[in-house]
Parts: C-alpha cells; structure tokens; sequence
C-alpha cells in the first residue's frame, strides 16, 4: 500500500478489527492522520502500530523504540553510552531513541544521503535527556560506541562498513530476512549480536498486548517467527 492508500484504507475498517501493524512507507504518514498518538510515538516521529475498537483507530503507538530496548537488553546488560545508526529513516530514529533509553548521550547516524537524516536526527536529538547528535555519510563514517544498529538493507553492507564495524561490542541489524547479513555474519568471539527477528518479536509481543489486552506468548512467538525465516531460506 502507497502512503495515500492508508486514509481510505483505515476509513473502511469495521468491528472485525482490532489493530494494524505499519511498515514503511506508512510510518510516518500514520503519524499524520492519527488524532490520538502515544508520547513515544510522537517522539519517534513515526507509528508502526494502531490501535482499533469498532473500527476505529483510538491510538497511534510506536513499539519499535521499547521493542529496541528489549531486544538489546535481552543479549547484552552491558553500559551504553555512544552508539552508532546505519540510516536515516523512521526505524533509525526509533532504534537511536531506543540507545538514548539505554542510557546513550551521543549518538552517530551515518546516512547514504546525510541531508535526508534531518527529521530522525531531530527526533533523537528531542529525547529528554538532550544527547549529542550528528549526521555523517554512511560511505566513510567512523563508527563509534559500544552499539551499531543497522537499519540499511544487507545489499548496502558493504567490505568497508563491515571492517569499520569490526570493533563494535554489540551489532544490532534490525533486517531479518535474508540472514545472516555481512554485518551479522562478521560477529563472532565475545563480541554480541542483536538481530531482526529479536526486535520483531519484541515490538511484536507489545503490539499484541495492546490489541488483546493479554499477556503475549513471548517463547511461542518467537519460535514461530525462525520457523517461517527457516522455511524461506530453506534450498527449492
């Protein structure tokens, strides 16, 4: 679906309804025909998630920023005070809000086009605890901090980004399909490796809990999501 698709789209909905899950290039487009849109949402400046009752959107949210959180948090408990984003888009400013939760007071966005980064670095650079924030091109950029996140596709992981990346403690590549990208495939000894489907999942689990109204089957959740990507990437 375009982004002009999604007005009329969400004006068709009905009882049957319980909520919707956004990617791009909706993201930001919700944002702007949301009348109710959560603090997290607004911060990130984008919503992957809405929230329905009767057919009607009753709440914009954004899970990808505490879905982030959760996802590093889960692999590594370690001090998070840099951190380096791969893009410029609506995940890069969810992922790099996600560093400032952990406890970043800079963060690097690197961006195939800086001048098109300004609204996510924007978005960082409005978390509340003021972090530093600057934009550099992806093609060169020195990456720094304990954390990469990568939100650019596999096709765009280039030998020089991998090997700039190479002394990272924690690599988080929010693609999930194909796997294992260069970034993933590069981590290795005690270095730690956060990927796609632990943020899908994450963000997942919080959107299923606003949905129903029930806790989310975390462990069910997951082992389905490696059988379907098992399933993809299996030969024939």
């Amino acid at each position: 679906m375009g982004e002009e698709g999604l007005g009329p789209f969400l004006d068709r909905l009905d009882g049957s309804w319980r909520g919707l899950s956004l990617t791009m290039p909706l993201k930001r487009r919700a944002l702007a025909l949301a009348t109710a849109v959560s603090d997290r949402a607004h911060l990130a400046g984008a919503v992957n998630t809405l929230v329905v009752e009767d057919g009607a959107v009753v709440l914009a949210d954004n899970t990808d920023l505490p879905g982030a959180v959760a996802a590093v948090r889960e692999r590594y408990g370690g001090p998070v005070t840099t951190g380096t984003v791969l893009g410029g888009g609506a995940t890069a400013a969810s992922t790099g809000l996600a560093l400032c939760e952990l406890g970043a007071t800079a963060v690097r966005l690197l961006a195939r086009t800086p001048g098109r980064a300004a609204d996510t670095a924007a978005a960082i650079a409005a978390h509340p605890s003021a972090p530093h924030v600057e934009v550099l091109p992806l093609a060169g950029g020195e990456v720094v901090g304990e954390v990469v996140v990568s939100t650019v596709p596999a096709a765009a992981q280039d030998a020089g980004l991998v090997a700039r990346s190479a002394s990272t403690p924690v690599v988080f590549d929010v693609v999930y399909d194909p796997w294992p990208t260069p970034l993933a495939a590069a981590v290795g000894g005690d270095r730690v490796l956060v990927g796609g489907l632990d943020l899908l999942v994450h963000q997942a689990v919080l959107q299923f809990e606003l949905f129903t109204g029930q806790p989310a089957p975390l462990d069910a959740m997951r082992e389905a999501g490696e059988r379907q990507l098992a399933s993809r990437q299996a030969p024939g």
